[in-house]
């Protein structure tokens, strides 16, 4: 049998490469206070303008964004913080929430530096490696994972479980992860009752998925607006859009705007501001998320 030649070698080499490519290279953190983690190749995008609003915009979340924007200037200072879950009812803020503190504090630790790093849920199983590129960063990391949940066959919350317990090298000192989620326990309460009820120990057969919200040191709940901050939530982007509307009219307006959509919420509250400042020919930028 002959030796392959060298071109042989190289192609074999080349081929190796594409199925494994190098790590690429360190990330600039200095670029950016934002960076979207990406896979296929790993790399860290910088976000060059964060999809945010001001904190005060935030109006019923007052327990949450206090407790929240706490941990966080702790944890720019360099001092010890908390995984937090922000968890409860769609649309009324949770992920704003978490963009807004991080913004708050930078403000309040001037030359902080705080990264804020969003990664999806389905690219958790590749955060070991991320985590690999900021041990050690000179900077302080928030990890956001948004809409966080998992089904009956999903095995990605071990991989979360890397970031939450840090395994044999422990969590790194410089990162904590902040994630969202509708359901308090990050799966659905029929699946739990469903491996209860199907299970030879039913207590053990979901504690290890339903003890990873446990794994999180703060638990901010998010829950129904009522009406009086559904109208204040609106009177606040007024307020900070310069958008001039007679109160009884605003409130007519409002009411009958969330009655068509059968709910409250700040989402809610900002499509029907929105339609506001649109026929009042105001231009809007940037518009909060949930």
């Amino acid at each position: 049998m002959t030796a392959p030649d060298a071109l042989t070698l190289r192609r074999i080499a080349e081929a190796l490469e594409r199925l494994a490519p190098p790590p690429g290279p360190a990330p600039d953190l200095s670029s950016a206070e934002a960076f979207v983690w990406h896979t296929a190749p790993d790399r860290l995008e910088p976000v060059a303008q964060v999809n945010r609003v001001a904190l005060e915009l935030l109006v019923g979340i007052a327990r949450a964004r206090d407790t929240l924007l706490a941990n966080t200037v702790q944890f720019a200072r360099g001092l010890p913080a908390n995984n937090a879950l922000l968890w409860g009812a769609r649309g009324m803020g949770k992920s704003s929430l978490v963009k807004a503190v991080h913004a708050a504090a930078l403000e309040r630790v001037p030359g902080a530096a705080l990264k804020l790093v969003e990664i999806q849920r389905e690219d958790l199983p590749s955060i070991g490696r991320l985590l690999g590129h900021l041990r050690g960063a000179p900077a302080r990391f928030v990890l956001f994972c948004d809409d966080l949940s998992f089904s009956h066959d999903d095995q990605h919350y071990k991989s979360l479980k890397a970031v939450l317990d840090g395994g044999v090298e422990g969590r790194p000192e410089n990162v904590v992860l902040y994630a969202t989620s509708n359901r308090r326990h990050l799966m659905p309460r029929d699946m739990i009752e469903n491996e209860r009820s199907g299970a030879i120990n039913p207590s053990e057969a979901v504690e290890e998925k339903v003890s990873l919200s446990d794994r999180f040191g703060l638990w901010l709940g998010f829950h129904p607006c009522d009406q009086d901050d559904f109208l204040e939530m609106i009177r606040g982007y007024c307020a900070a859009f310069g958008v001039e509307v007679p109160e009884d009219r605003l409130r007519a307006e409002a009411i009958e705007w969330q009655a068509t959509r059968g709910s409250r919420s700040g989402r809610v509250a900002w499509q029907f501001f929105t339609d506001l400042a649109g026929r009042h020919g105001v231009r809007l930028e940037p518009a909060p998320a949930g």
